[in-house]
């Protein structure tokens, strides 16, 4: 099987607004392997949320949108979304049933599966105490944890995921991203994750592209940084400011 996971072939999003069209996205073509971790940096307004919304099929464009070599239009259980709040969390379920919930969307109803399942992701995200409890009982970063662990219920090929720490205090922050890293080896889930953290970028992906403020691909490298990735390690300095340079050409550093 080819590793070939992801393809975006003349992907464009245009908004139509009577005023001023625009081209959010245009004409872009992109290929991800199975198993990547890519990171997504640009400016606001440069179409890197449009991007993944658009591959979750919660937009219409034009061009073509590819999972394993096979053209999807719409959402699917194969391409999860985890979004900046935790709204997506039903404050009525316990975290259990939150997490059960996509799964029995997509048809599974062997009760002991669904048990056996979310019991199973709990204890990956070190939340088996908390099952029966509800959101509201749970920290930020806890519920941030159960909404990946319901993103990864469906076993999706594609984890796409908006700022998901953007919400958080930078302790907490710190402390999910090495754990966000260890659950995608565990899971081998292949993650798109949009950040405007340099750092972030550079600690979590195994590839970084940068949109200019036009939406133009300005920047799309392998992160060969070592790990553990830290502002000590060699070529971290050199990767952080290229990507600072791009994102800020007005103001690039010394």
């Amino acid at each position: 099987m080819s590793d070939k996971l992801l393809e975006l072939c003349h992907l464009t999003k245009r908004y139509e607004d009577g005023v001023s069209d625009k081209d959010v996205i245009k004409d872009l073509n992109l290929e991800l392997e199975r198993g990547e971790f890519l990171c997504i940096l640009g400016p606001s307004g440069c179409g890197k949320t449009t991007l993944i919304r658009c591959i979750a099929g919660f937009e219409k464009y034009s061009g073509e949108i590819k999972v394993e070599g096979k053209s999807v239009s719409g959402s699917g259980n194969d391409r999860m979304m985890i979004f900046q709040d935790y709204n997506q969390l039903f404050p009525w379920k316990t975290i259990k049933k939150n997490i059960q919930y996509p799964m029995k969307c997509s048809g599974i109803k062997d009760k002991a599966l669904l048990e056996e399942r979310a019991m199973e992701l709990l204890e990956i995200m070190n939340l088996t105490e908390y099952a029966d409890c509800y959101p509201h009982q749970l920290s930020g970063g806890m519920k941030q944890r159960v909404a990946i662990a319901r993103g990864l219920s469906t076993q999706p090929k594609i984890l796409l995921m908006d700022e998901p720490f953007a919400a958080l205090d930078a302790q907490t922050r710190n402390r999910l991203q090495p754990e966000l890293l260890a659950i995608q080896r565990k899971t081998n889930t292949t993650i798109i994750f949009i950040t405007h953290n340099i750092q972030e970028s550079i600690k979590l992906g195994s590839r970084i592209i940068l949109f200019d403020s036009k939406g133009n691909l300005e920047i799309d490298i392998r992160n060969e940084v070592p790990e553990p990735r830290n502002p000590a390690t060699p070529g971290y300095s050199e990767t952080w400011k290229m990507l600072f340079n791009a994102l800020n050409p007005d103001r690039a550093a010394e």
